[in-house]
């Protein structure tokens, strides 16, 4: 044997001598607190899944259409077509979905029966007949969707001494507070400007764009304050505001130029600290306002400002991009989401312009809507809002005549509510994902099948699967190692509620 592997067997021996001697003189302590678990993985076993569709050359409309059972699939096949579905994944909380309740909604609201307008009520608030519309949007003074530009202050009053809304007590107040009545006595509402008084302004026009004038920034900012005590005074809680409508827009109708810059040093240096200064400084304050295309340069100039930024709860954005011939810009939502992690991204207008009344049955106005809800949700959104409620049978009024569609149009004519596609493609995201849903991990193996999904409060699992083709299509809901055999309808959407 060498000297050299002699000394290791000795210094080996030596270590574990010692090693053993130290165990003798200090035994092991016992642990103190149990070892953490690991929260056991959501199964399917034993879970039923309900099924409620709406599909074009049917008859079914938010339909219940049966219930399915969880089958074991360990691994699915390249050729079995599949909605993977994962809520031991989490990410957005849904804040609500809804629409807004604008003059021109109230005004063709009050022209109904009165039987007609209890309708209207339990169909978009009732979450048991209707969809269960849970948030709302509302203009400061007067918007295209009005009868006429209006203001509630008298001309070059600086103090805001004749601040009134008496103009809004005849149709929209009255309709407001219905609407909160018909949703349980709470809907989470929100409120934008379209343009500050004519004389507030560099073209002296509500109309046509122009720009706030720096003199009067505080007057304006003042004036946010007098609106939102006004409508709290009348009974009607307002839980945040937008700095300003479509600030990049020079419209026929009302509206005001912000560049991001402008819009970024009036938060900071008046919007933010007067609502902080007047006791509104819980009211979450949102940013942009206008279309996709823009959103992250918007978001980014005013959130990479502290001072701004902390006056800011996120980020709105339309849909309208699509006027450039662009389609929808979700990446630059899911941009901004990944920047900005901890403030949050909410649609707050869209609809579908040049109302054809001969078009409201068109499958594609709902389609549309599916399409772009699904995809805001995936890419970090925690919230929907349509715009008009409501709208009569010529897509108004709407005092420059550019008429829309709505979800539900009143016929004056007839008296009659007409349930466009759109109110029930809304209807399978609103009605059975509720406020503090969070959205889940969810996939699919083909591109015309397309998923959102989401867990609410109490437990169920609320998946979405919107079908934008002609054919029928087999495919299993596959939620760890079980399956659900599902059927697709050409240009469908279904939800299916997993308990």
């Amino acid at each position: 044997m060498s000297t050299k592997f002699f000394s290791v067997l000795l210094l080996a021996a030596l270590s574990a001598t010692g090693a053993v001697a130290q165990k003798a003189a200090k035994p092991a302590a016992k642990p103190t607190t149990k070892p953490a678990t690991k929260a056991p993985a959501y199964s399917a076993i034993g879970r039923k899944v309900q099924v409620f569709t709406t599909a074009a050359s049917t008859n079914q409309r938010l339909a219940a259409a049966g219930e399915l059972s969880f089958q074991p699939l360990p691994q699915p096949l390249e050729t079995q077509v599949c909605v993977f579905i994962d809520p031991n994944h989490t990410f957005q909380t849904v804040l609500g979905i809804g629409g807004a309740l604008t003059d021109a909604s109230a005004e063709t609201f009050a022209k109904l029966p009165k039987a007609v307008q209890q309708e209207f009520m339990r169909a978009y608030y009732s979450p048991k007949e209707g969809i269960g519309y849970t948030l709302a949007r509302t203009t400061i003074a007067s918007s295209d969707f009005s009868t006429a530009p209006y203001d509630y202050i008298a001309d070059k009053d600086e103090s805001l001494k004749t601040f009134s809304v008496k103009h809004d007590e005849q149709y929209r107040i009255p309709f407001i507070k219905q609407a909160i009545a018909a949703a349980g006595g709470k809907l989470t509402m929100y409120v934008a400007p379209w343009s500050p008084p004519a004389w507030m302004k560099d073209n002296s026009n509500r109309l046509k764009g122009g720009k706030l004038l720096p003199k009067y920034r505080q007057a304006w900012a003042d004036h946010y304050v007098k609106f939102i005590k006004e409508y709290e005074r009348q009974g009607i809680p307002i839980w945040g505001l937008s700095t300003q409508n479509e600030p990049m827009a020079v419209q026929t109708w009302e509206s005001c130029v912000f560049t991001a810059e402008e819009e970024r040093d009036f938060i900071k240096g008046y919007l933010g600290p007067t609502l902080k200064k007047s006791g509104l400084g819980d009211r979450k304050l949102i940013a942009w306002d206008h279309n996709r295309d823009q959103v992250y340069q918007r978001a980014s100039t005013i959130l990479d400002d502290p001072e701004a930024a902390q006056y800011v709860w996120g980020v709105g954005y339309h849909w309208y991009e699509t006027w450039t011939g662009s389609s929808m810009m979700f990446d630059n939502v899911r941009r901004v989401r990944e920047t900005y992690p901890n403030k949050n991204l909410m649609l707050t207008e869209a609809c579908i312009e040049k109302f054809d009344f001969n078009k409201v049955n068109d499958w594609a106005l709902g389609e549309k809507y599916g399409y772009s809800m699904i995809n805001d949700f995936n890419n970090g959104n925690v919230g929907w809002t349509d715009w008009n409620i409501l709208l009569d049978e010529q897509g108004g009024p709407n005092h420059v005549k550019n008429f829309c569609y709505a979800p539900l149009i009143g016929d004056t004519r007839t008296g009659k509510l007409i349930y466009t596609n759109i109110y029930y493609y809304i209807g399978h995201f609103s009605k059975f994902i509720r406020p503090g849903a969070k959205r889940i991990s969810s996939a699919t193996t083909r591109d015309w099948l397309q998923t959102t999904a989401f867990q609410n409060t109490d437990g169920s699992v609320a998946v979405v699967v919107m079908n934008s083709s002609d054919k029928q299509q087999d495919f299993s809901l596959w939620l760890n190692g079980q399956a659900a055999p599902a059927v697709s309808l050409p240009h469908s959407i279904s939800t299916f509620v997993v308990k």
